[in-house]
């Protein structure tokens, strides 16, 4: 597995206080194939339901939670789980590389450009004060968009390709709010594993 240090991380500052890091390669083609068809295969995949204005929903996209502590959202809760030995090792390597605890490990399955991820901000209580999150692309390549919270005409876009390791750090979580939209273009499976510590 070929990973890409710190240095060589593309620095994208949104603003003063909120930052990305963003390399497109994190992980080598034949270790992200791997990875992408274990995952695929071997996750204990769900269709999670959220509180949303006061009715249960089935969420558009497949999750599974794995790490050290639960977590809850939008009134869906997660409990501690074993670690899948090869997504450890992906943790281990972010945690070594980048500097940054993680415990837990969300991943979504979007089977197709059907399914997407609505407006959010991943500010929980239980993810702390400055949340950092790290999040890796398997599959096929989506639209990753974010827009400020305060002026939301203020918006940033990313391609997220096979391989590929988004870090959001700083104030990101407290100042943005970041989406998957749903897309025709695709019709094809991706997954993202998204690192936080809980």
């Amino acid at each position: 597995m070929l990973t890409k240090t710190h240095q060589c991380a593309e620095v994208i500052e949104l603003d003063a206080h909120s930052r990305l890091h963003y390399i497109q390669s994190y992980i080598d083609t034949s270790a992200a194939d791997t990875l992408f068809e274990y995952c695929l295969q071997k996750l204990a995949w769900q269709q999670s339901q959220i509180q949303l204005f006061g009715k249960r929903v089935a969420i558009p996209r497949l999750n599974a939670w794995y790490g050290d502590a639960g977590y809850s959202y939008s009134g869906t809760s997660f409990e501690a789980t074993t670690w899948p030995q090869s997504i450890e090792r992906i943790k281990a390597g972010i945690e070594q590389t980048f500097e940054m605890p993680l415990n837990s490990v969300l991943a979504n399955l979007y089977r197709t450009g059907a399914d997407s991820m609505g407006w959010h901000s991943d500010d929980e209580k239980s993810l702390g004060v400055a949340p950092q999150i790290a999040s890796l692309s398997l599959g096929a390549s989506r639209r990753f968009v974010l827009r400020d919270k305060q002026n939301h005409r203020r918006k940033h876009e990313l391609l997220l390709p096979h391989g590929s390791l988004l870090l959001m750090l700083g104030d990101v979580q407290a100042r943005w709010q970041h989406s998957l939209p749903k897309t025709t273009k695709v019709n094809s499976p991706r997954i993202n594993l998204t690192f936080r510590n809980v």
